[in-house]
């Protein structure tokens, strides 16, 4: 056989290519860590980026320069998607900047803190639902008229290793939320799918370097979680983003309902 790159092109191989030029997509908590890596990959691959942030202003603000520096338009946007008046506005917002919305990531999501269920307050219990499974929905049901207009609607959501296992210690409203977040997807799927819109889920185990599992895993801990993953290394938040990529393009078109999971073979379903 002769050694021509020429024949594993994107037009011999039906089209297929990463290319999201002219999509215009949201991505909830931009500001950092994961998000942020989404935003960045999105923006790399041709699209236009809203990126939302609750407390991580300057983080968001600084993705977003960057994206509009490399000739694509992106606007940070601030709100408590917590709250469903200020989760619609900024999705409207997200859309009257980049006149319409073919991607929702929904990446926003907290432990808020780690509580046994004996300790347990309702306040606690209710933040966690909240900022993990409300403002999914909320940001959702408000994109679900844009993506509907969309020749590609996509929603990507955000479980988590957690929400398979249980987590770890005092996380248990936080793997409730996760395990939720499963059966949104798939419920949701179901409901679009006559729109063309697809909608996944991504489960990540331990990803380094975030606000996450800096704030609440202490370092030694960490160290244990990453010598007993198969593949012997922590995940980045660019093993995230290589996922979004493929859910956001047309090489997933005909992949709806799924969960993926991110987690280096801690885990398999």
């Amino acid at each position: 056989m002769p050694n021509d790159t020429a024949l594993l092109t994107p037009a011999t191989l039906g089209g297929l290519q990463l290319d999201l030029t002219g999509r215009r997509a949201l991505v909830t908590g931009g500001g950092s860590g994961i998000g942020a890596a989404i935003a960045r990959a999105l923006g790399a691959h041709g699209a236009d980026v809203a990126v939302h942030y609750a407390n991580s202003k300057d983080g968001a603000e600084a993705v977003a320069g960057e994206l509009v520096g490399a000739g694509r338009r992106a606007i940070a946007i601030g709100g408590d998607l917590t709250d469903p008046a200020q989760a619609s506005a900024v999705v409207a917002a997200a859309a009257a900047h980049l006149g319409g919305i073919d991607i929702v990531v929904n990446n926003a999501g907290h432990l808020v803190g780690r509580a046994t269920v004996a300790e347990m307050s309702d306040e606690h219990w209710a933040s966690v639902l909240s900022v993990n499974v409300s403002s999914s929905f909320y940001v959702t049901r408000a994109a679900v008229p844009h993506l509907a207009e969309s020749a590609a609607g996509r929603v990507v959501l955000m479980s988590s290793l957690a929400g398979e296992n249980g987590g770890g210690a005092g996380s248990v409203a936080y793997a409730t939320a996760k395990a939720a977040i499963v059966g949104f997807a798939r419920g949701l799927a179901k409901e679009l799918a006559a729109d063309g819109i697809t909608v996944n889920a991504l489960a990540p185990g331990f990803i380094e370097d975030t606000a996450f599992h800096n704030t609440f895993t202490p370092e030694a801990a960490q160290k244990n979680i990453v010598a007993g993953l198969p593949l012997q290394r922590p995940g980045t938040v660019d093993d995230v983003a290589g996922a979004v990529l493929y859910l956001a393009s047309d090489l997933s078109s005909f992949v709806t309902g799924q969960v993926i999971d991110i987690n280096g073979g801690a885990n398999f379903r």
